[in-house]
Parts: C-alpha cells; sequence; structure tokens
C-alpha cells in the first residue's frame, strides 16, 4: 500500500473540522431541535401531516424525510403522515411552467395541506425563493413552519416565518447537506421519543429557557 503524501492527513484533518464546527454547534441548539420536535409531535398527535420541500440536493432530501416518517425503517416505530412537494413532477413543473418557480411549492401548500399540519422547508443557504413562498403560504395558513436551512440562515431566517429555525452553520453546501441530513434524522428520533414517552406530549413539558 503506497503511502499518503505529507499533506495527506493535513488534508483529512481540515475536512473533518470543516465539518466539526456545525455539528457542536447544531448540539448547541438541542433546545431549539427538542423544542420544534416537541411541537412537530404535538402536531401529529392532533392528525396533522408533515409537508416537505427543497430544490435541488434538498428536495431529494425532502423525499428521504417522507419516506422515513411514512415507512420507518426501525421495525416497531410508529409510521406518520408525510408528503414531499417535489415528488410529483408533473404537478411540479406544470406550476413552474404557468406560473413560475417562486409558486411552485406555495401553490401546492395552497391546494394540499391543512392548518393543522406541520411545513417543513430545506434550503442550503436560505435564499430559495419558492421555499420561502412555501414557509409563507403555510403560516398564513396556520400550519407549524420548521426550517433547515445553511449559512446565515439568509432571507429565509431574516423573515422570520420559521415558528422553527434550525441552521447548518457552514459556507460550504456539502457540509449544510451532511448536518441537514443530521437534522432531520434528529428530528424523525425524538418526535418518536415524544410520542414513546407518557405524557410528554401536555403543553409546556419542553422548557424554554
Amino acid at each position: 500500500m503506497s503511502q499518503l503524501p505529507p499533506s495527506g492527513p493535513v488534508a483529512v484533518d481540515e475536512l473533518l473540522a470543516r465539518r466539526t464546527a456545525p455539528l457542536n454547534d447544531l448540539a448547541e441548539h438541542a433546545m431549539d431541535v427538542a423544542q420544534a420536535c416537541h411541537a412537530m409531535a404535538m402536531r401529529f398527535h392532533r392528525g396533522a401531516k408533515l409537508v416537505v420541500f427543497g430544490n435541488g440536493g434538498p428536495s431529494t432530501d425532502a423525499q428521504h424525510v417522507a419516506v422515513e416518517f411514512v415507512h420507518p425503517v426501525i421495525v416497531g416505530k410508529r409510521a406518520l403522515p408525510a408528503i414531499s412537494l417535489t415528488s410529483d413532477v408533473a404537478t411540479l413543473t406544470g406550476i413552474a411552467n404557468r406560473v413560475g418557480l417562486d409558486a411552485t411549492f406555495a401553490h401546492q401548500i395552497r391546494f394540499l395541506a391543512e392548518p393543522a399540519d406541520i411545513a417543513l422547508g430545506l434550503s442550503t443557504d436560505g435564499r430559495c425563493a419558492n421555499v420561502l413562498s412555501g414557509l409563507r403560504q403555510a403560516r398564513e395558513l396556520g400550519m407549524l413552519c420548521v426550517a433547515l436551512v445553511g449559512g446565515d440562515g439568509g432571507p429565509i431566517a431574516a423573515s422570520g416565518v420559521a415558528d422553527h429555525l434550525l441552521i447548518a452553520r457552514s459556507d460550504d453546501p456539502r457540509v449544510v447537506k451532511e448536518v441537514h441530513v443530521t437534522m432531520y434524522h434528529v428530528l424523525w428520533e425524538l418526535v418518536h421519543v415524544f410520542f414513546e414517552q407518557p405524557g410528554v406530549l401536555d403543553p409546556g413539558v419542553v422548557c424554554r429557557p
């Protein structure tokens, strides 16, 4: 086996360090994550469905989130209703063609969602206009709004439209995506933890700082 060049270990250290800081930051915001999960569990308990959406890579994350909830990979975990707004290509492209890309998610939410539901928008840099529009439509409808964004959060964070905002603090879109995968797996797992513990769905169980 050939040895790594001298720069190899240094490069690996740098690549790992680039991922450590955003994950440490996520851990420091554990209460924010817990509050988001508790709010989602409360909505699910009342019969809500989860509506997930994003562009590009996050569009596949949206589909990943939906299938995790509808068909849990861990046997015995409760299936919960979820849909991805990026799965129906005909609807997505039809809306984009007729009224523009910015309206793709807002239009679907207007006709497919209910006030009791949950909206989860994903954006690598927080600058996706259609994700922001979708969250705004969801908020107007009365849905619980959760946003997973990256970087400094962009216009989505600045808008204040999300009831729960989780930020992967990195300017590297690859790292943001990796942290988002961790985020939504934690969301899935903690929502189920709330369901499995008697009494934790009572209001006020998750204390605010």
